[in-house]
């Protein structure tokens, strides 16, 4: 059999660090976060399944700190926060404290195109690295199916003559595919004879925008996912009341599909960290969080659970405080904003980053002005924190092209802000490149902090949407639609007013727009759309163009994957 080269050169060595890691028998990762062999579940070699009897089961347990991983805005390339809560929990370890981290499940999607798999990468890896980027325990399939069952439920209920009155026209509910296919974005069902379908036009998200998978990271039990199922709304009647998965006879069928996704997916670190991998919400339209009963287990394994959020804290940090503290009842104690010499670089707006393209050489020179120049993203990322009263700790992701005034630019950075700082180098040197990183953190968790929401839950939809513009982006003020004000005011009519709110917008700039880097002022959030995630618990208004289904590269990940002589995968990075 003839391998596939891999063009991203020492990108593939992540693969090859993955595999010759020392696996721990997964009920020994197990019990050493206080789990007995009758709570897991086995799915393999080194990954486990854990029964939700767990949460009971360690409810009178000592609650571990709690701790976020978020990020200044990214550049294309991400910033690695990934890796940095995989070296910050071995780290942890390595100082004497019980660590677990909490992380979501990558799309597959994303991993077979141009972003590669998300277990983090060089000595701070989830592992096996394989198994988690492709299918792991077949959570997101679960997904996919109990969507699409939900979907062809509702074209079965138009074919037979639509008797809850679900007006065709006004349909919401696509299919989902965990695959990067920009051609069935816009499609049409029910060409054939009349007996295939109503005939009309739809499309297809990839599974991680799927509010079935949304509303899997946010429930709490069986029970709950159930419930939140049920009030799923497909569309709505001519007369504009909402249709739902209940008024169907749909939400039944969907959890049973879900019964055993609901259950958090065990594995570890290279070091051996226990990892909790369940769920992975698509950034851009929903928590971009892991799931709320992963942490609810974590919470109470050990001295320290670390998570990580989507994108940078504008985005990922305000749904993890607004919308996943609320619905777990847990809390921060402290935060760690992910900044690198190339993102602050980049915010400077003196260079421009391209995904899928190399770095710009003048990136790479020695330049602490840029850095400095660059700070205002940081201050802005920091003041997301400040405001929901977490106490931060500034990370330093060293990368070897790094220069030592610029990073010595980003500690004087953070120092003149008042906030800890720690360059890392934990993608190189694993749990020991973390101990300056896990020492900085553990005196902030110990730190007495009073975490407050942005907006109270009873307040408008108008007002949670302002609050998030004004206090969190920066913005002026919102410019609705037309349609989004009608939306909105329908939502707010229907009962839904006192949903949560998770604004859709892009994940390069704090601003709508991408272009705009830095902290942008002067500027107005402009909402052109306003959805609703019943199951979920939110709405989302939709800032700009949000693709819901990715596409392929012009050099897809997948075309460097493939299976060497002795059947081991080779090329994924």
């Amino acid at each position: 059999m003839t391998a596939l080269s891999d063009p991203r050169g020492a990108a593939a060595g992540n693969l090859e660090l993955a595999a010759a890691a020392t696996l721990k028998p997964i009920e020994d990762v197990a019990g050493a976060m206080g789990l007995g062999p009758h709570l897991i579940e086995h799915y393999g070699r080194g990954v486990a399944k854990i029964d939700l009897a767990a949460i009971d089961e360690l409810a009178d347990r000592p609650r571990a700190k709690y701790v976020l991983v978020t990020a200044v805005t990214p550049t294309p390339f991400g910033e690695g926060k990934t890796t940095t809560t995989v070296g910050l929990g071995q780290g942890l370890n390595r100082l004497g404290h019980r660590a677990t981290i909490s992380v979501r499940q990558p799309s597959m999607g994303p991993a077979l195109g141009i972003k590669g798999g998300g277990a983090g990468g060089g000595q701070s890896q989830v592992v096996p690295m394989e198994r988690m980027n492709l299918h792991l325990t077949g959570d997101l399939h679960a997904v996919g199916a109990a969507h699409n069952q939900l979907a062809a439920m509702v074209d079965n209920h138009l074919h037979r003559g639509s008797p809850s009155g679900l007006d065709p026209a006004e349909v919401g509910w696509r299919r989902v595919l965990d695959v990067n296919d920009r051609a069935l974005r816009h499609i049409v069902t029910g060409l054939g004879a009349r007996t295939d379908g109503p005939l009309r036009e739809t499309g297809f998200d990839i599974t991680a925008a799927s509010e079935v998978m949304a509303t899997l990271a946010l429930t709490t039990s069986l029970r709950d996912l159930r419930a939140r199922l049920g009030r799923i709304v497909v569309g709505y009647t001519g007369d504009g009341e909402p249709v739902t998965a209940e008024a169907l006879h749909a939400a039944g069928a969907m959890t049973v599909l879900l019964r055993e996704a609901l259950k958090p997916n065990l594995l570890q670190t290279m070091e051996n960290t226990p990892a909790l991998v369940h769920c992975g919400p698509f950034g851009n339209i929903a928590t971009g969080n892991s799931s709320v009963v992963a942490d609810l287990i974590g919470i109470r394994s050990g001295d320290y659970l670390v998570t990580e959020a989507g994108f940078a804290a504008d985005m990922g940090a305000e749904r993890f405080f607004n919308l996943k503290c609320r619905a777990s009842g847990l809390v921060p104690d402290a935060a760690v904003v992910v900044a690198t010499v190339r993102a602050l670089k980049a915010h400077s707006g003196r260079h421009r980053l391209v995904a899928g393209r190399p770095l710009p050489p003048e990136l790479l020179e020695e330049c602490p002005d840029d850095v400095h120049a660059g700070a205002v993203n940081l201050h802005a990322q920091l003041a997301v924190l400040r405001r929901h009263g977490v106490t931060p700790v500034v990370a330093i992701n060293a990368f070897p092209a790094d220069h030592p005034s610029e990073l010595a630019a980003v500690r004087e950075i953070a120092e003149a802000a008042g906030v800890r700082s720690a360059v890392s180098t934990h993608f190189v040197h694993g749990g020991a490149g973390a101990l300056e990183l896990a020492e900085a953190v553990a005196e902030a968790a110990a730190e007495s902090s009073e975490f407050t929401f942005l907006y109270p839950s009873g307040a408008t939809l108008r007002d949670k949407i302002a609050a998030i513009a004004t206090e969190v982006y920066g913005a002026d003020g919102v410019d609705y639609a037309p349609a989004a004000a009608r939306a909105l005011e329908s939502h707010q009519v229907h009962g839904y007013g006192d949903l949560g709110v998770c604004v859709a917008k892009t994940h390069l700039s704090v601003s709508a727009d991408p272009a705009r880097k830095g902290a942008p002022t002067g500027w107005r959030l402009p909402v052109r759309e306003v959805r609703l995630a019943a199951g979920a618990g939110f709405v989302y208004p939709i800032c700009g163009d949000i693709t819901t289904m990715p596409g392929l590269g012009s050099t897809p990940a997948a075309e460097a994957i493939d299976i060497d002589d002795h059947g081991r995968t080779i090329g994924l990075f």
